[in-house]
């Protein structure tokens, strides 16, 4: 059992301004896994007033004594690693080799990836007589979601840290476990005080404080798009900075040419990794009308095959989904499928046989779905994949960019270039060509109602800069 009832504000644990306990649920045995306080917005208050203290040196700090310090907290996160798995594994259900290796190396990730390009980075450039230089925005709310704990948390945190802006991190309630490890990490690390504090809390308590606090000049905010919307709104009266990660229904356009076997087994894996809580996630499939039947027997494979257990069980690919709610809302869409007239090739509604416990969603295909369904217009978030069939490759081109959203895309071709074309067209913040993985250094980040910021590497550090034009200097 986890007892983690303090914040990290200045430097210190500190109990709640008032007390007040939530529950950690492991989502494999429905159990209590660990106690947290939940904060209100008398911490926010003191945690801000810490960061806005700390901000006025911590903003001159030299770019040496930041890379130094980004190296001790990755030495430090290094130490923790298994600590870290564990506390993921329990807290939203990630299998062992999942949180040990992906969930957990992405901290590892993007600590590295902000220490390169402080190192590279350039903080000044002359345009004609003017001099162009980059500070820290100030004070930033960083607000994170429970599905990649480490790697939002990292995402934000290290690149804040680089730019030389002090912080305020409210990680999701649901998560909270595996970010008071990172806040120790950063405590071991040696991290001035109040450049980093760390309150637990829900958003009406915590999150709206921060999103609309005067003191704050900047949100990084990743979660829904619902969600993003509120702390938009809340942020507004304060005309503060929002950069936002949010949701995705991200195609996955397997064209005539392509490895119709190979594209369509990766493309369902991928859809489940992570019990499908990834918001970059192919959710819809796009195969030759033509070829249909035949891509959707190779999903229904696929997922046949795909072992769904005790995320602490050798073996297991995929764990349960979050909580209840989340488990919920997925079978409620699995339904909304069926009542449409989507065929269910794999999965359906309920639990997987032998799993009476914990929160376990069937990896669930679609066939013959047509993208006005619903479900290839909401984001599940979870194991369902969605098969629409497409006439030609303009048809995929336009069906691809139907959606509210505008986050990832996948395209699967033999011919590169012919790709590289279809990749122009994708309106979408990344593509993906015939399985290519993410790159650090690469910037992160959607179009339309998937946000509006970029993280990762320089354009992450970037997000947490002003830019001031200083004339006359040379006079």
């Amino acid at each position: 059992m986890y007892e983690f009832k303090q914040f990290y504000i200045n430097g210190q644990w500190v109990d709640p301004a008032t007390p007040c306990t939530g529950e950690v649920i492991n989502p494999a045995s429905e159990s209590v896994v660990g106690i947290i306080s939940m904060g209100s917005p008398a911490d926010v208050d003191k945690a801000v007033t810490a960061a806005r203290n700390a901000f006025t040196g911590y903003s001159r700090s030299s770019k040496q004594e930041r890379i130094e310090l980004l190296e001790v907290i990755l030495a430090e996160y290094d130490k923790r690693r298994e600590d870290v798995a564990m506390a993921i594994c329990d807290e939203m259900g990630a299998p062992l080799w999942l949180a040990r290796g992906a969930q957990v190396d992405s901290g590892n990730q993007h600590i590295g990836a902000a220490l390169q390009a402080l190192k590279t980075m350039h903080w000044e450039e002359r345009v004609e007589g003017a001099m162009i230089v980059r500070e820290p925005i100030g004070v930033a709310g960083l607000i994170t979601p429970w599905n990649w704990p480490m790697n939002q948390v990292a995402a934000k945190v290290a690149p804040a840290l680089a730019a030389g802006c002090t912080m305020v991190l409210k990680p999701s309630e649901v998560s909270a476990l595996s970010a008071y490890i990172f806040s120790e990490v950063l405590h071991a690390a040696g991290v001035p005080a109040g450049v980093y504090n760390m309150i637990n809390g829900d958003g009406p308590s915590v999150g709206a404080p921060i999103a609309s606090h005067p003191n704050i000049d900047m949100v990084s905010f990743t979660g829904s798009t619902r969600a993003g919307v509120a702390v938009a709104k809340a942020a507004a009266d304060t005309v503060k900075r929002v950069s936002q990660e949010l949701g995705g229904k991200s195609p996955n356009i397997i064209l005539d040419d392509a490895d119709l076997v190979r594209a369509v087994r990766l493309g369902a894996a991928t859809c489940f990794h992570n019990s499908g809580q990834s918001c970059n996630a192919p959710t819809r499939m796009l195969v030759p009308e033509s070829r249909l039947e035949e891509a959707e027997q190779i999903a229904r494979v696929t997922a046949e095959k795909t072992r769904v257990g005790d995320p602490k069980a050798e073996g297991t690919w995929m764990g349960p989904v979050v909580n209840a709610s989340q488990w919920a809302k997925i079978q409620g869409l699995i339904q909304t499928g069926i009542d449409e007239g989507a065929r269910l090739v794999a999965g359906g509604t309920g639990r997987p046989d032998g799993l009476a416990t914990g929160f376990y969603v069937k990896p669930t295909v679609f066939g013959h779905v047509s993208n006005d369904m619903t479900i290839a217009r909401e984001e599940v978030f979870g194991p369902v994949l969605c098969i629409i069939p497409y006439k030609d490759e303009e048809d995929a081109i336009r069906i691809a960019n139907d959606t509210a959203y505008g986050l990832s895309s996948y395209i699967s071709s033999g011919d590169h270039a012919r790709a590289l074309r279809v990749a122009a067209r994708m309106r979408a913040g990344m593509v993906h060509i015939n399985g290519a993985h993410l790159v650090d250094m690469a910037p992160f980040g959607g179009y339309k109602q998937s946000g509006n910021g970029r993280e990762w590497g320089r354009f992450g550090v970037e997000d947490f800069l002003e830019v001031k034009s200083i004339y006359g200097y040379d006079d």
